[in-house]
């Protein structure tokens, strides 16, 4: 039985009449961190929103467990076992951090109900103190806190993170990389896409590097450290 959780096969991507991604091909196994690495604009979070189902592909497959979830709407494909964990974060700015995750409550695609709200306020313990506080309040590392516990409320067998550390102060930062790194020890299968090889090298065990919609690079997130022309070319390290 093969260990690829997630396969990405071929897919073209289009917004309109412009290609956003040419023959992208990638798979996670179970359990790993997976890190989507490419400067901005080079097609990552079209690759999350098109494995989210946001995006429709033209030609390509995506499987989950083996099963193709390429066509079918976003939430079946949250449903299927996808969380998604969007760059924009789209909490709800005017419900209560406690009603912005009870909202998201949802059993695995299993039947799972690990995630409970107590064991999200356990795992992100910023979160507690804030149960009360509305979405619009928080900050913009509270806000990704939020949007993570939101997706663990629905109990994916996937997490993708869409540029987690983005603009957030470099303790926040630290805080989000230790999350991950919780979340990797539980055995959550994730992929993180990221524009900071760095912010990465603690976290992932593999990496794809992404340029102009293409995946130039597969390898370990080391191997991966380790070639200076990759970094260079597509990285700016």
């Amino acid at each position: 039985m093969s260990d690829h959780v997630l396969k990405v096969q071929d897919i073209d991507v289009f917004y309109g009449t412009s290609q956003a991604l040419f023959n992208l091909s990638f798979e996670v196994n179970r359990g790993e961190t997976l890190a989507l690495l490419g400067r901005n604009g080079a097609g990552k979070s079209t690759t999350m929103k098109t494995i989210a189902g946001v995006n429709p592909t033209k030609k390509g497959s995506v499987e989950l467990y083996g099963k193709v979830i390429t066509g079918r709407s976003a939430h079946l494909i949250a449903r299927a076992g996808i969380g998604y964990v969007p760059e924009d974060r789209q909490i709800f700015p005017d419900l209560s951090v406690d009603d912005n995750l009870t909202i998201a409550i949802k059993k695995g695609a299993k039947g799972e109900d690990d995630w409970s709200l107590e064991r999200v306020y356990d795992t992100l313990p910023l979160l507690a103190p804030l149960k009360d506080r509305m979405g619009g309040q928080l900050s913009g590392g509270e806000q990704q806190m939020l949007t993570v516990g939101r997706a663990l409320m629905g109990n994916p067998d996937v997490l993708l993170l869409d540029e987690p550390s983005e603009g957030l102060a470099p303790i926040m930062v630290q805080k989000i990389g230790d999350l991950i790194a919780t979340l990797h020890k539980l055995g959550k299968t994730i992929v993180l896409a990221e524009q900071n090889l760095h912010f990465c090298l603690g976290l992932a065990d593999r990496a794809v590097v992404i340029d102009k919609g293409t995946d130039v690079f597969c390898g370990t997130i080391h191997e991966l450290n380790d070639n200076a022309d990759i970094k260079q070319r597509y990285l700016s390290v």
